[in-house]
């Protein structure tokens, strides 16, 4: 069964940095001027000695400022997940959900604990379906915990969002969500479920599990970026995984697999639309043969580098959030103007990550056209299937 790494074991994975830092500060090439490290801890975890984690990590850092490495520290996981795509650290050693978006944006996992564990959305018994969340009350620890994450994550992936339910309140503690949920002051929280299931042992049935997680990673995960001499990478995995560098509870390369679940559920699109069927790359490819029109929903500019061979441009301007509440009146999908409503289509932009073709799809569901189909993967995936693409340039 999935556990989750105790106070003890985080605080000597995230203390021990300070020597894979200055370790990675001494194998550093003398080309690269300096190497920039990001570490951040979930704020869910403040209440299980941060502080303490921080003092401990600072001084052994200021020894090593001496050596060639900058090192940042931060608990605004907003921040941090946009510098993973733009690259602004050549090292991490964060949570999984900034490992995942790393690993999306050019870094490689050297190391993390090897152990993984499973999130669920638990509820009082008389909300008894995901739908029936959106009269309800949802707690959450800080909004950029993991907690917040994969309770996002998991509802978006059914069609949800968290601007339909009643309310969603944010604290400061993870614990907490399970009393206020015994209190009566709230319908629905997201826990780890080795501690729910601890918990509900004697609560006689009176709480529900409406969603369940794949098991993810858990603790924190070491990073390095792709361009990192390879040598450089070798020897920061072996340090992270060696128990002298007190990095015993980390291992070095593992299965980097669980991430991409984990990036799906944080920022892509629901994993499915209703009134709308999803097709692979291989099926959007017959459809094709059959006479179905493959629309790219993004801009010229992107359809002229590369596109689907056969497929017509109708640009989707968007201007609404990327969320299932999004107020389509914001957009303009004027372009589908041009489309015979009659006629199949399939619509399909930069991937799951893409809101545009999901918004597309809606949009001609609304408007009439009689046959819709999606192509979640986009080019990304008919590309990656070796399918045929072209350019306008």
């Amino acid at each position: 069964m999935p556990r989750f790494l105790p106070g003890n074991a985080l605080a000597r994975a995230a203390t021990a940095a300070t020597a894979l830092l200055a370790s990675a500060a001494l194998l550093a090439p003398p080309a690269h001027a300096q190497y920039a490290a990001m570490v951040a801890v979930d704020p869910s975890v403040t209440d299980r000695g941060l502080g303490t984690l921080y003092t401990d990590l600072s001084a052994g850092l200021a020894r090593a400022l001496k050596l060639p490495v900058r090192v940042d520290r931060s608990t605004n996981f907003a921040d941090v997940l946009r510098s993973t795509r733009t690259g602004e650290y050549d090292i991490y050693i964060v949570p999984v959900q900034v490992a995942a978006s790393g690993l999306a944006h050019g870094y490689r996992l050297l190391a993390d604990s090897g152990q993984l564990e499973t999130f669920v959305l638990v509820s009082t018994k008389e909300v008894d379906a995901v739908p029936r969340l959106k009269g309800a009350r949802l707690y959450l620890p800080q909004q950029d915990s993991i907690y917040s994450y994969m309770a996002k994550g998991l509802l978006n992936e059914h069609g949800l969002s968290l601007k339909e339910l009643k309310s969603v309140e944010y604290q400061k503690t993870s614990g907490a969500g399970l009393v206020a949920l015994e209190m009566g002051v709230t319908e629905a929280t997201v826990t780890r479920k080795a501690e729910y299931e601890k918990w509900a042992a004697d609560k006689g049935g009176k709480y529900r599990v409406l969603l369940e997680s794949k098991p993810v990673p858990a603790g924190l995960g070491v990073l390095v970026k792709k361009t990192v001499p390879q040598p450089l990478q070798d020897r920061l995995a072996q340090w992270a995984e060696s128990s002298g560098s007190g990095m015993n509870t980390l291992k070095a390369f593992p299965d980097a697999t669980p991430y991409a679940y984990v990036a799906g559920l944080g920022h892509f699109t629901p994993a499915q639309l209703p009134g709308v069927k999803m097709v692979s790359a291989e099926e959007a490819g017959q459809l094709m043969r059959q006479g179905a029109i493959m629309v790219d929903v993004r801009s010229a500019k992107e359809f002229n580098q590369k596109h689907i061979a056969g497929a017509v441009l109708a640009p989707y301007v968007e201007k609404s959030p990327k969320d299932t509440a999004y107020d389509a009146a914001m957009d303009d999908f004027g372009a589908a103007g041009k489309l015979d409503k009659a006629k199949p289509h399939i619509f399909s932009c930069n991937g799951a990550e893409c809101w545009k073709s999901y918004k597309a799809s809606k949009a001609a569901v609304a408007q009439g056209f009689r046959t819709v189909y999606w192509l979640r993967g986009g080019l990304p995936e008919w590309d990656s299937r070796g399918l045929p693409v072209a350019t306008s340039d």
